[in-house]
């Protein structure tokens, strides 16, 4: 087999193999005469059938799929002969496929990039540091007292807070428009999940009174024909109602797996959580800032088919998210195509801190970071048993583990800094990151 191979780009090859015919022929006459054995065709008893027959019948489908077979095998076996490391599959283009000559055929690739780690001893990295404190725990304790609140119909204006149940009917113009009326509705007044100019309105509004009022809609509003409307709502209050909370006694504890009831230890098992939530956080912050500054120091020429293979797996979850690709148009490749350059790149790096430090999957940590996981469900040792006997789901947290690896790695070579926070800024669901907030 002759192999040449032409660079028509920093990552472009050409690669033209040439295969003897003989290699081929022989491949089809042997199987060929193995059909010989086994097919039926009438006037000759198994077994008999002459070769030139089922030369005849059979040759021509036997060639092409010994052909395709043989330019895939001696496309791997010139890719091996050549170091070569193909970066997505080839388009191969034959160029002499003719009676007595040998075969030959163009194949084009993209390959890998060589990857040069960085120098990133001036990376600055910024550590959140903060802890749980009793209040936090306080807070927590409440949320869990609110969830469990019971409601009670008093006889007194309704105030922030409180449900009121209530009827109602709305026009527009004088005309009731659609998902304009109910009965029976309950609102918790100042819970923010109807319009504020509606929810305001019933502050002070008792049980069994009759109210009129306007509510204007706002321009973004889903419904084009209420955007920026203002409408009337005709309200009949069925009763008003205030919210009591549990106390913290043995009842509430055990109504959260607590099974002697003691206080003490439901506000450990929050504790303990907080703590986990808390170090998560932390980590996922740093680790954020540690991807961020190696793919802003590593700038290389990308292969076309990983990112565009990433930007089809970025398409395919938006699209399933929305109720899959038959329902909606297909969304552009624009859309993704930053952060799946971003997820390629990152990934190339990291996969040369791996090769470069000889790095190997820290088999204690990987059972660490399965017990964390674990403990974030009801049944810790199922979760376990799940992850030990799927080895696809195995796979993919021993690549979060080395992924961590290599982010300790770069924290050994950065300048990290720690910063005291408290533990509400951190947990904030719209607090910025630190890069984010720079």
């Amino acid at each position: 087999m002759q192999v040449s191979v032409e660079a028509t780009g920093s990552l472009d090859r050409r690669m033209t193999v040439q295969l003897p015919r003989e290699r081929v022929d022989s491949e089809v006459e042997k199987r060929l005469k193995a059909l010989t054995r086994r097919v039926r065709i009438d006037g000759f008893r198994p077994g008999k059938v002459p070769l030139k027959i089922v030369q005849q019948r059979y040759g021509s489908g036997v060639y092409q799929e010994v052909l395709s077979e043989m330019l895939q095998q001696s496309y791997r076996e010139a890719i091996d002969q050549e170091g070569l490391a193909p970066a997505g599959g080839p388009n191969i283009e034959p160029r002499m496929i003719e009676p007595g000559q040998p075969i030959e055929y163009v194949a084009s690739f993209q390959v890998f990039p060589e990857v040069t780690v960085a120098d990133l001893s001036d990376v600055e990295i910024e550590r959140p540091v903060a802890e749980v404190e009793t209040e936090n725990v306080d807070k927590v304790i409440e949320s869990l007292r609110r969830q469990q609140r019971t409601w009670h119909a008093v006889e007194r204006p309704a105030a922030d807070g409180d449900r009121v149940t209530l009827d109602f009917t709305g026009t527009l113009n004088g005309e009731p428009f659609d998902g304009g009326q109910a009965e029976g509705f309950a609102v918790e007044v100042g819970a923010g999940r109807l319009l504020p100019e509606f929810e305001s309105q019933l502050v002070g509004v008792e049980a069994g009174a009759e109210k009129d009022i306007d509510v204007t809609f706002p321009e973004e509003y889903p419904a084009e024909n209420l955007k920026g409307q203002t409408v009337q709502f005709a309200l009949t209050i069925q009763k008003v109602e205030e919210p009591r909370l549990p106390e913290v006694n043995a009842d509430f504890v055990r109504s959260f797996g607590v099974e002697d009831g003691d206080v003490a230890k439901l506000r450990e098992e929050v504790t303990a959580n907080m703590t986990r939530e808390l170090a998560q956080n932390i980590k996922g912050r740093v680790k954020k800032q540690v991807m961020d500054a190696l793919v802003a120091r590593h700038d290389f020429e990308l292969p076309k088919s990983l990112v565009q293979a990433e930007i089809d797996r970025l398409r395919t979850e938006t699209e399933n998210r929305f109720g899959g690709a038959e329902k909606t148009q297909p969304l552009p490749d624009s859309m993704f195509e930053d952060e799946a350059a971003r997820r390629v790149r990152l990934g190339l790096v990291v996969r040369a801190i791996v090769d470069a430090e000889k790095m190997e999957i820290d088999r204690a940590r990987v059972d660490a970071e399965l017990d964390t996981l674990a403990q974030t469900y009801e049944d810790p040792e199922e979760v376990k048993r799940h992850y030990r006997t799927h080895p696809q789901a195995m796979a993919s947290l021993e690549s979060l583990v080395l992924e961590d690896q290599v982010v300790d790695w770069v924290l050994e070579r950065a300048r990290v800094t720690e910063k005291p926070q408290t533990f509400d800024n951190l947990m904030a669901p719209s607090q910025p990151s630190p890069e984010e907030a720079a």
